[in-house]
């Protein structure tokens, strides 16, 4: 069963279901690109590492009244425990995957297409400082850069500057990046609006070599129907986007639902 959207689905963007979406989309893409690749390059999965800093131990209980923190620290030292501060211990390596077109001589990056994951999209969250890292190594490096960002929420993390890309679409509501090798300060963009669908999207390869094009939305449709989103998804008055929609997006989801059946 083919999603019930003409483009992205805002119901796929809740944080229980994205992070699938986010792996398959890689794994789809991957193959799009390969078959559509010229003689002489490749693309593999490559993986960004990194790890979250979390407390060793966490006790729930009710908040202590103003003061109690100072009245317990004294009654501990008081029975004769040592204080020792705590410790934020690391977190297992969080990996996350992207894509590197290479060239077979070599091996040397060309291209790097990344699709934003929740974590690349959360205020101080340490996956959103790897990815940003990795954005300027980029841009060091010469290489061509495809983001497709498939999240509403969260703060903008694209290389295109926020300025830009609203000067040119101030309504979108996800868009495509695309970063030259050689023109760091010149960005392309594909805005994307919830009713549309998506765009097919030109990746860049080395200075004269035609780039490829993919189908986004077909790569799209390819994860919704192989991965069983439609039965994992449930279109409901209690399990809504996340984020919103806005009143009129709300309306029009509901229409298109109703239409397909899949509302009362």
């Amino acid at each position: 069963m083919p999603s019930p959207f003409p483009g992205m689905d805002p119901w796929l963007e809740r944080p229980m279901v994205f992070p699938d979406v986010h792996h398959r989309l890689i794994t789809y893409l991957k193959a799009a690109i390969f078959a559509a690749l010229p003689p002489g390059y490749t693309v593999s999965t490559a993986d960004r590492m990194w790890m979250n800093i979390e407390p060793d131990v966490i006790v729930v209980g009710p908040d202590p009244a103003p003061g109690d923190g100072a009245h317990l620290a004294a009654t501990m030292s008081a029975a004769g425990l040592l204080a020792i501060k705590a410790d934020e211990v690391l977190s297992d390596p969080i990996e996350e995957p992207y894509l590197a077109i290479v060239s077979g001589e070599g091996d040397r990056l060309v291209t790097a297409v990344e699709v934003l994951s929740l974590a690349n999209k959360r205020a101080e969250d340490r996956g959103r400082t790897s990815y940003r890292h990795k954005q300027s190594e980029y841009r060091l490096s010469n290489v061509n850069v495809v983001e497709i960002d498939l999240l509403r929420g969260g703060p903008h993390t694209t290389a295109v500057p926020l300025a830009r890309l609203r000067a040119v679409a101030p309504n979108c509501d996800y868009h495509i990046s695309v970063m030259v090798a050689g023109s760091p300060r010149h960005y392309f963009v594909a805005p994307i609006k919830l009713t549309d669908r998506l765009p097919h999207v030109p990746i860049p390869l080395d200075p004269g070599v035609e780039p490829v094009t993919i189908d986004l939305q077909a790569v799209f449709d390819r994860c919704y129907d192989e991965s069983g989103f439609a039965r994992r998804v449930k279109y409901t008055a209690k399990q809504q986007p996340e984020p919103s929609l806005t009143p009129e997006q709300q309306a029009w989801a509901e229409g298109l639902l109703r239409a397909k059946g899949l509302l009362p």
